[in-house]
């Protein structure tokens, strides 16, 4: 999560009732959006959501059915790409193989009237903001794929955009790379101030790299919030179900005054604040969602003043840093998933050991269907 910067709360773009049709499919649904100047901004869901459609819509290279899309307070309608304040950076790169680092990040200046000299200045100020100062003369099909990535953004980022969309630019990466190229990422867009829109299907890369996020399903946003919100209080089942890994349990939820009260499958009854239930409260049949981060196991000699259920370990996940469990309660068909930190002196369960879980009813959300 980007939280050194915070952008001011300007809208840069705003889009208004953006609808899509290719034929009978209905692509976005009424999008309504505000993303702000200096922003990173993410677009998260499944394949086929909307979100690629929605990136490009803001390029240009799509034209809504219906709706509005303000930039910087001019309305976008019939504005073709190139007259547009954005760049783009594909999925693929699309670096010329043929051409050097240099006459790659250099070929958006081909028309520009200044001097060779100041294109070439302008050229190499934008290696050395993505760190590759002094490859321009490198040929660019000799480069690694995290090095043609930056070649790519130093194309976009020598126009100067206000807006910088960036299609899933990471996905080609293996994971070491890719999580060094999200840190690099941030870094880059609080360096240069311009407001970053990202397209990606990773949850864990739109949590750490974002201001804000929306997260969409078959067109339309299901939820839009920072980061820490869509983890802790996601509003449906199906966005806590999309964003990291959450435990879901059957439950009552009844009003008792002013407090709500779930008895949840497995661990019992308790009373939860208003902002557990983000999605509102509907009484009744429900669903209750944890993290396994918030729940704990008690190892033997451990004692706690959290609730406690009894439970026998069903499956083990070491990882090295953090082992996964999956605990057996009574009156819950599917096992609770509990991550724990291996710290010294903890050993690993074993399946089969019965065990006892603790939990406390700050942790629950209640999930609207």
């Amino acid at each position: 999560m980007n939280v050194q910067s915070k952008p001011p709360a300007t809208p840069l773009i705003q889009l208004r009732g953006i609808h899509k049709h290719y034929g009978d499919y209905h692509a976005l649904r009424g999008i309504d959006l505000e993303i702000r100047q200096g922003e990173f901004f993410s677009l998260l869901g499944p394949s086929g959501c909307g979100k690629t459609t929605l990136l490009r819509t803001i390029a240009g290279f799509e034209q809504p059915s219906s709706g509005q899309l303000v930039i910087d307070g001019k309305d976008m309608s019939g504005v073709p790409p190139n007259h547009r304040p954005t760049n783009m950076v594909f999925q693929s790169y699309a670096i010329f193989p043929h051409l050097t680092v240099a006459e790659n990040v250099g070929f958006g200046l081909r028309r520009d009237p200044r001097p060779k000299e100041q294109r070439a200045r302008a050229v190499a100020e934008a290696l050395e903001m993505v760190g590759l100062g002094g490859y321009g003369n490198r040929a660019a099909h000799a480069l690694s794929g995290g090095q043609r990535q930056r070649v790519a953004l130093a194309r976009a980022l020598i126009l100067k955009p206000k807006v910088l969309l960036l299609d899933e630019p990471l996905s080609a990466l293996d994971k070491k790379l890719r999580e060094n190229m999200q840190v690099e990422l941030i870094r880059l867009q609080r360096n240069v101030g311009i407001t970053f829109i990202l397209v990606t299907h990773d949850q864990e890369e739109a949590l750490v790299m974002s201001d804000r996020i929306a997260v969409m399903f078959e067109g339309a946003i299901g939820q839009m919030a920072d980061p820490e919100t869509l983890y802790r209080r996601p509003n449906s089942r199906r966005v806590a179900e999309f964003i990291g890994k959450m435990n879901l349990l059957p439950a009552e939820v009844g009003m008792e005054g002013n407090r709500i009260v779930v008895e949840v499958a497995g661990l019992g009854r308790g009373a939860v604040e208003p902002d557990q239930a983000p999605g509102g409260v509907i009484e009744g049949n429900s669903t209750v969602g944890i993290r396994p981060e918030t729940l704990s196991l008690l190892f033997p000699g451990e004692t706690t003043d959290r609730r406690v259920a009894e439970g026998v370990v069903d499956e083990v996940v070491y990882y090295g840093d953090m082992t996964y469990y999956d605990v057996r309660i009574p009156g819950v068909e599917e096992p609770l998933t509990i991550s724990m930190k291996n710290l010294i002196g903890r050993p690993v369960l074993d399946v089969g050991t019965p065990t006892k879980v603790a939990w406390d009813e700050r942790s629950l959300v209640v999930l609207s269907r």
